[in-house]
């Protein structure tokens, strides 16, 4: 069975592309399958110099950073750009009244300058190899819960052989729901350096307003600097530390870009659901996305106010305030592109064609012939959990920050006993301190209050006041609210620090049945972890075996169609043309725009486009450096390529593999590619690398970092 899927799994890689040349995210190994079919379309690279273990390739200059978005190293010094959303939140720490490099931008003029970044990760693959055959290996035929043991066995054999006398970590992905499997060897470096950031004028130009929309004008980039020890491995910060060596680092292009250019994103995307049923992608639009998006309405509404009342507090919610409104509005046009295509009848007539096909076929039938059915029978089941899950996660997990704070108390006391037995107490204490100190430097007690009364309300009304009956029995929400943020050791570092002074087992239990704030978190995640969460295991396990039938399926009976594993953050390819779109009758987008644009948008009044005097300056004399193109400064562009989260600091590369741009975001009517690609419509959005190499030059004067660079025309 395997080796027949396989077989036409390669069939379908070397016809594909001849039908559909913008939707999937590849595999870079496999490049070589549809290499002619890129050089097709414009580009001059080989298989070879897109992916190679043997020597270096572009993948060695392509960087998952920090583990949730992407980077490119552009210099023989670790030079690394990614968006300046990625790396918001380094920028943010460092920030403050007195140094307010979200307002003003920061820029190190030496490397002496440029600032640490605890925690922060930028690692490079060294190879993915495909173990399907070794991982599925004698498991036809074995009951679920022997078979999963022996992949399990296989699979941690394979680890611990590929990590074996190197500093390399290793992991073995499910693909396709586990008709595939790969390893994915990584090298990761442990300081990464902050080396440069435009001010929020240029890196959050537009703001929410123009968040996820097009036409944008966002320069949406910083940038970092790798560190190893002097062997070029990866080191823990040191001062003794030097900066990387790259296998390979991209040339950046000057060319003069035009319609139609080829464009190749290189990237580690996040997660797609292409394969979601219609009953499934139906309980997602009508109910799961719009009761999201309210709880975070409502969040947004006393953030966004609280930002507008004061420097301070624009500095200490900058970071959450974007994490938040980010996935706020994308999901509001995924819902609003789905619905213009009307997706769900997309599905249902693919889901026609897959059970006919079904149905033609004794040996499919048997096999394939129910899977449509019992996947939407399994979420009609379930959807009722799946939502209180959603909804818990909003509230406890994104919601007050009071939360968090007691997320970290919870595990050190549930940790006390073992702590105070090894001797470990004292410091694990200075640790709660510290991150308590973290925690309430980037807090206002009136913002999270206020952020708590309306989650609270609208948490009760989503899911019916049982989830927190207990608590507000005797309590009105705002009464609540009252005696929490008044007297919870969590909503006050003085109180916190004061707990800390006289702790003792005592203390848990007064904390335990005295504190509101705790008994609430406590409580409501109790019931989380215990109801909750194991329903959804089962949920999702289910499903993802069922999806394995679905996807093996749609491989065996469709060879000709468009298959490609959905994004799992592992490192893809996707490729496409720069070029505009037409998403709406009688609307045309063209494919770039340029510095003009800001002005107009500036001279709007409108806060999100706020601007320093520097821009409107160097924009009125047209000072535009080498950085122009026919008298314009481009600033951003679209393409067609398949992109989603994950996939933000991107490397855009022309046909000859040098750096046009770093992607950013999709236009809001592309959002719905994360489960429905439609290639009219959706479109990933860059910024342009010579509008970023302006910023770095023109606008700041930090012209020694373009000089690390390899410039071509």
């Amino acid at each position: 069975m395997y080796n027949k899927v396989l077989f036409l799994s390669i069939l379908f890689l070397l016809q594909i592309f001849k039908f559909f040349p913008h939707e999937g995210m590849w595999i870079p190994s496999l490049v070589k399958a549809f290499e002619n079919d890129m050089q097709a379309m414009g580009m001059r690279l080989s298989a070879e110099d897109i992916y190679d273990v043997n020597s270096s390739s572009i993948k060695d200059a392509i960087i998952h950073f920090n583990g949730g978005c992407t980077a490119e190293l552009v210099s023989s010094k670790g030079l690394l750009l990614t968006n300046h959303h990625c790396g918001y939140s380094q920028i943010q720490s460092h920030s403050s009244l007195e140094k307010d490099y979200l307002k003003y931008g920061f820029w190190a003029s030496n490397k002496s300058e440029e600032l640490s970044n605890p925690g922060l990760t930028a690692s490079r693959v060294v190879r993915i190899e495909d173990v399907t055959n070794t991982v599925l290996f004698e498991t036809e035929g074995l009951a679920d819960k022997e078979r999963y043991s022996k992949i399990q066995t296989t699979i941690n054999k394979l680890i611990a052989d590929a990590q074996t006398g190197t500093h390399y970590t290793a992991k073995i992905k499910a693909f396709n729901y586990g008709n595939d499997y790969y390893m994915i060897v990584k090298e990761t470096f442990k300081d990464v350096r902050l080396v440069g950031a435009p001010p929020n004028s240029i890196g959050k130009f537009g703001g929410d307003t123009d968040n996820w929309v097009w036409p944008r004008h966002t320069g949406d980039f910083s940038v970092f600097r790798i560190y190893s020890d002097q062997n070029n491995e990866p080191n823990e910060y040191s001062e003794s530390n030097v900066p990387y060596t790259p296998l390979h680092f991209l040339p950046v292009s000057m060319k003069k870009r035009s319609v139609g250019d080829f464009t190749m994103v290189y990237g580690f995307p996040g997660t797609t659901e292409q394969h979601l049923t219609s009953r499934n992608l139906s309980y997602i639009m009508d109910k799961e996305r719009p009761a999201r998006i309210e709880m975070r309405e409502k969040s947004l509404s006393v953030i966004d106010a609280s930002m507008r009342s004061s420097d301070l507090l624009r500095i200490k919610y900058a970071s959450k305030q974007a994490r938040i409104a980010n996935g706020w509005k994308k999901w509001i046009g995924q819902v609003g592109g789905l619905k213009t295509v009307d997706a769900i009848q997309i599905k249902l007539n693919r889901e026609k064609e897959y059970n006919d096909m079904a149905l033609s076929n004794q040996e499919w039938g048997k096999k394939y012939g129910r899977v449509i059915n019992d996947m939407n029978v399994l979420v009609d089941r379930y959807k009722d959990s799946d939502f209180a899950y959603s909804m818990v996660i909003e509230y406890l997990y994104v919601g007050p920050e009071l939360f968090k704070r007691a997320r970290e108390i919870s595990k050190f006391l549930s940790n006390y006993s073992t702590l105070e037995e090894n001797g470990e107490l004292d410091n694990e204490i200075e640790k709660q301190t510290k991150l308590s100190k973290g925690f309430f430097k980037n807090y206002d007690n009136a913002t999270d209050k206020r952020i708590f009364e309306l989650l609270t309300e609208e948490y009760v009304e989503q899911m019916g006041d049982s989830p927190l009956g207990s608590i507000l029995k005797n309590n009105s929400v705002k009464d609540l609210a009252e005696i929490i943020y008044e007297k919870s050791i969590l909503t006050s570092e003085l109180r916190f620090n004061k707990f800390m002074e006289k702790l003792s087992k005592n203390s848990f239990n007064k904390l335990k049945n005295k504190d509101l704030g705790y008994i609430l978190w406590m409580e409501t995640n109790d019931r989380f972890i215990k109801n909750i969460v194991p329903e959804v295991r089962v949920y999702r396990a289910s499903m993802d075996r069922l999806l394995k039938t679905y996807v093996a399926g749609k491989l065996e009976m469709f060879p000709d169609a468009n298959h490609w594993p959905d994004a799992n953050s592992s490192m893809r390819i996707t490729y496409g043309k720069l070029e505009g779109s037409a998403p709406h009758d009688g609307m045309r987008y063209i494919e770039h725009t340029n510095i003009d644009g800001i002005i107009t948008k500036n001279n709007s009044g409108n806060p999100d486009y706020e601007l320093l005097p520097r821009m409107r300056k160097l924009a009125a004399a047209k000072d535009y450096g080498d950085y122009g193109q026919d008298g314009e400064l481009w600033v951003c562009f679209t393409g067609s390529n398949h992109t989603t989260g994950g996939n933000s600091g991107s490397p855009v590369l022309d046909a000859d593999g040098d750096l046009l741009g770093i992607n950013f975001d999709r236009s809001w009517e592309s959002t719905m590619s994360d489960f429905m690609f439609d290639k009219n419509r959706c479109r990933n959005i860059m910024v342009d690398i010579r509008y970023v190499l302006w910023v770095i030059d023109i606008y700041s004067g930090a012209s020694h970092l373009v000089d690390e660079m390899t410039l071509v025309e």
